[in-house]
């Protein structure tokens, strides 16, 4: 025992040490390889190292059996290696360790640290392999842009002798770690094979990005899943699939070339592999479960994914090139490249029904992404999936915008959040290595355009896109991945763009190097169909065949679509609505039923919003004088602003109506006013939400704080609401200039969507609006911008009619209100569930208002057959003698009570009256003109809670 004892110093060599310490280096180390710091040095040491070989040393020796049978095989050679022979002297050696490791190492030394060498090595390719990895199909740029490579990995014999090893070990078998998959059924290989396995596996067309991930067991399924020998095969069938659909995708971009050459239709060449490689993603994800897949992406490739993914009739695509085509619709529509399609049908791998939906998205490249987020986390709200096992998304992305837009990274911090997380997105990036006209390194300042990835721990698959069974694995796996461990992954497709940033642009005024290799490039399809006949998978008449098929159902679809005259915008809806329209897209009516509830259901709500529904709760002592306050207002049959909000998000639960409320702090409100999640003072985490115990059958509320992000939370939103029209969905501002980070969302998505993509949406806007002291950053919701976008025509004077409110709020583009009482607030958004379309309402919200002793409302006005006013008019002294009026004013806000203030310390009741629009826009033009009637006597002034207000 004592002479196994002493063998143990010379077992803990530097090797040792470099195996368990570097690790924690390399995952931490910076990714740019010109910054990283240098590997530890073959004679470093670790003494946790020695530690740990010590128990394990130990443990053997106790009980082979107690350790795992690779630390038992390793420890029963290096004995049976370093017994000592008849010649040598069984006395253990008095030579200093340091001077042993020098000079004179024993057997069993060398094999200790040349196992941990090969370890070290292992770990090395898994890291940094991917530096090295032939992901340029034009062989000119690094993917990761930098030619440097890591100093261990093994390119050149010489760079053995980092590990301290050398070229007469290559043939010397080796045991494997539990670590890694390269051996298949084997449990040991010579050097020289472990290091030709791993540069297949991490230096060939696909390069992995994982071992930042902390999760061990997700390491260990992305490493059986690449290392295991012979993974990568594909049977005759597969590869004949694979053949069909690059043929598609290839011919449907010839097509188009062919017959529209001056045309803009920003076309796939140079990634036709992105076809086959979405299927591929769907079809897996349709083996696992999956039956609704919504897909958001830029424009490049749109219409060949709407032919060959979505299948959108030829027809229909090849008629958006007339230009005498006439729109059926009302609205401007949209370019081709941006429309979006909603389609259901068989997926003819596995037979099973799915559901595809493509999201319309404008120019701004990853506008889409929160939106199909949004629509995702809905579609799986509804269909009650928690888990993500039957909706997902996948989100296509450009490498420049992708690295550039920071939308990208607001949409990464919702993936695990609880009330916005879809369990998984597949992200594909098409990686042009070019952005327009700017060059990558112009471009970012990360190694790869995917690095933002990393920050939630997603993995990042770099392949070659022009070895198409390369693509197809690693989608499969990325497509797995997701269904398996319900996070992000990303497939970086490293590919080319045959052409100009569009089919009219010159790309060789800016990169000449680049188009001329592109211009001897040839074609992927050709390079497989090549491969698979050479090998005997398919004939020349075959392939030959498939392309004339192809283009004869190009050419037919093509004659088809000569005899459409008309463009219906509707049949490219990525969001329909069944059963709430009638079948040409109307509404089933132009009437709103009022929109007061019975006395008894406020009183109920105003009970219930009052008290702690859960029982052994603490709530802060602040709190209970605010609940009652509130069960105060209720008996007195009054509700300030909070409260009207309660009664109307409670009434509408009630009807079945799911009611979310999203945004920066809206669980207490910014104003400390809601309270809508009530916190247990005793029990860490402990909440309770008062609004889900109003009734047993009640619809479900979600009230939750949304991260630091407005336009990644509300483009969120957005598509949340597209979903279904039976939600109620609001996202509010903490303050109301701060939706200026999202005006892109506003702008292209919320007052333009309906014109653009005949695509109806309710959501609603709550933007605390006016000056309260805090300085300008936090005072004016810029009500002017809002006005400006509007669709109404001030210079038309509207011919009045029996249901003209309603028709105004039909043909508008969006509703925008400023309330001035608490049933205002209220009505306005059971009107926004109960009219018979959908539009989005911007509500400029009180601050001062939420506790003005003024600012309150009788259940009167607030129960059954009572309705929203569009305007309020004067209801004093100046009503009671109109004749006595001098002066009418009009206003709306909360300047309202400022002026009634005003007035009365002037002794002008009589003289003055004040007429408030509760809703701005669409104008009340009947309203005004009745007001403007009855005070024939007086001469009118219009003022507006603006900043200064």
């Amino acid at each position: 025992m004592m002479s196994r004892l002493r063998l143990l110093p010379s077992l803990l060599g530097a090797q040792a040490a470099r195996l368990l310490a570097t690790p924690r280096v390399q995952v931490s180390s910076c990714r740019r390889r010109s910054s990283e710091p240098p590997a530890a040095s073959p004679g470093s040491r670790g003494g946790g190292v020695s530690s740990y070989m010590e128990e394990m040393y130990f443990a053997w020796l106790e009980d082979p059996q107690s350790v795992h049978k690779s630390w038992d095989s390793f420890f029963r050679r290096a004995s049976e290696e370093a017994s000592p022979g008849p010649t040598q002297s069984s006395s253990p050696s008095v030579v200093p360790e340091s001077r042993a490791l020098g000079s004179g190492r024993t057997k069993t030394s060398k094999l200790v640290e040349d196992h941990l060498a090969v370890q070290s090595l292992i770990r090395a390719y898994q890291i940094r392999g991917h530096h090295v990895a032939q992901l340029d199909p034009l062989g000119i740029l690094d993917a990761d842009l930098d030619s440097f490579v890591p100093s261990d990995l093994i390119t050149t014999i010489d760079k053995l002798a980092f590990y301290d090893l050398r070229e007469s070990d290559l043939d010397k078998e080796f045991q494997l770690p539990t670590t890694t998959f390269i051996g298949g059924s084997e449990s040991t290989l010579s050097l020289r094979e472990i290091i030709r396995r791993l540069e297949s596996t991490y230096c060939q067309h696909v390069g992995l990005e994982f071992m930042f991930i902390n999760d061990a067991e997700q390491c260990q399924w992305i490493r059986q899943k690449f290392e295991t020998p012979g993974v990568m095969r594909f049977s005759s069938e597969e590869k004949r699939t694979l053949l069909a659909r690059l043929v598609r995708s290839m011919r449907f971009e010839d097509f188009l070339a062919r017959k529209w050459s001056s045309e803009k239709r920003f076309g796939l060449e140079g990634c036709e592999v992105m076809i086959p490689a979405l299927k591929t993603i769907i079809d897996k994800s349709s083996e696992m479960g999956i039956e609704n897949v919504i897909l958001g992406m830029p424009h490049r490739g749109r219409l060949n994914v709407l032919a060959n993914v979505i299948r959108k009739d030829l027809e229909q695509i090849f008629c958006q090139f007339d230009p005498k085509l006439e729109a059926a619709d009302e609205g401007s529509g949209d370019v081709k490249y941006h429309l979006g399609m909603y389609h259901e049908r068989i997926n003819r791998v596995t037979n099973r029904n799915i559901a595809l939906s493509l999201v319309a998205n404008p120019s701004h490249l990853e506008a889409v992404d929160p939106v199909v987020q949004g629509k995702t986390k809905a579609e799986q709200f509804y269909r009650g999936d928690a888990q993500g096992r039957k909706v997902m998304s996948i989100l296509v992305h450009g490498d420049a915008a992708f690295a550039g837009q920071g939308v990208v990274y607001e949409t990464f911090h919702l993936s695990d959040l609880p009330s916005y997380t879809t369990n998984g997105t597949v992200h594909v990036v098409v990686n042009n290595q070019i952005g327009f006209t700017t060059d990558p390194r112009m471009a970012r300042s990360s190694p790869y355009p995917t690095d933002v990835a990393r920050v939630v721990n997603a993995p990042i698959f770099h392949v070659n896109a022009d070895d198409p069974e390369a693509v197809i694995y690693v989608c499969s796996v990325a497509a797995e991945w997701r269904n398996t461990f319900n996070k992000d992954v990303v497939v970086d497709l490293v590919c080319y763009r045959r052409r100009g940033h569009n089919e009219m642009d010159e790309p060789m005024f800016t990169q000449p190097l680049m188009y001329k290799q592109i211009h001897r490039q040839v074609p992927v399809l050709k390079k497989y169909a090549d491969k698979l006949i050479a090998e005997g998978t398919v004939t020349l008449q075959e392939f030959e065949e498939e392309i004339a098929k192809y283009d004869r159902i190009c050419e037919e679809a093509y004659g088809r679509s000569k005899d459409k005259k008309i463009l219906h915008i509707k049949h490219w809806l990525d969001s329909p609505w069944p059963g709430f329209f009638n079948v040409d897209g109307e509404p089933k009516s132009m009437t709103c039923p009022a929109t007061g509830v019975p006395e008894d259901v406020l009183t109920h709500i105003g009970g219930v919003a009052s008290s702690v529904p859960l029982e052994d709760f603490t709530i802060h002592t602040g709190l209970s004088r605010i609940l009652r306050g509130r069960a105060d207002m209720t008996r007195k049959r009054t509700a300030d602003w909070a409260l009207a909000e309660y009664m109307a998000f409670g009434s509408l639960l009630k009807e079945g109506i799911h009611v979310r409320l999203s945004g920066q702090d809206v669980e207490r409100g910014t104003f400390s006013h809601r309270h809508h999640v009530l916190h247990d003072q005793e029990v860490d985490r402990r909440t309770c939400v008062p609004m889900n115990h109003l009734w047993p059958d009640q619809a479900p509320y979600t009230v939750c704080n949304s991260s630091l992000s407005e336009y990644g939370v509300l483009g969120f939103e957005l598509g949340y609401a597209m979903a279904s029209p039976n939600a109620l969905v609001l996202w509010e501002a903490q303050f109301g200039d701060f939706h200026n980070t999202a005006q892109c969302i506003i702008d292209q998505f919320v007052s333009t969507g309906q014109a653009k993509w005949v695509r109806h949406n309710g959501i609603v806007l709550l933007l605390p609006h006016g000056m309260e002291g805090m300085g300008p950053e936090h005072s004016s919701a810029r009500p002017e911008r809002f006005l400006q976008m509007s669709n109404d025509d001030s210079d038309a004077y509207p011919v009045f009619s029996k249901d003209f409110e309603v028709s105004q709020l039909y043909d508008c583009n969006w509703i925008v209100a400023n309330c001035s009482t608490p049933a205002s607030y209220f009505h306005v958004l059971r009107r926004q569930i109960l009219l018979p379309f959908r539009k989005p309402l911007i509500i400029f919200t009180p601050k001062s208002l939420l506790r003005h002793p003024d600012a309150k409302s009788s259940f009167d006005q607030m129960v059954s057959g009572t309705s929203f006013q569009r305007v309020i008019p004067e209801d004093g002294a100046a009503a009671r003698a109109p004749g006595q009026v001098r002066r009418l004013i009009f206003c709306t806000g909360k300047v309202y009570y400022d002026l009634v203030k005003e007035r009365s310390g002037r002794g002008l009741e009589e003289q003055v009256a004040i007429t408030r629009l509760e809703q701005i826009s669409p104008f009340p033009f009947d309203l005004i003109k009745q007001e403007a009637e009855r005070n024939t006597r007086t001469w009118a002034t219009t003022t507006t809670s603006a900043p200064a207000s």
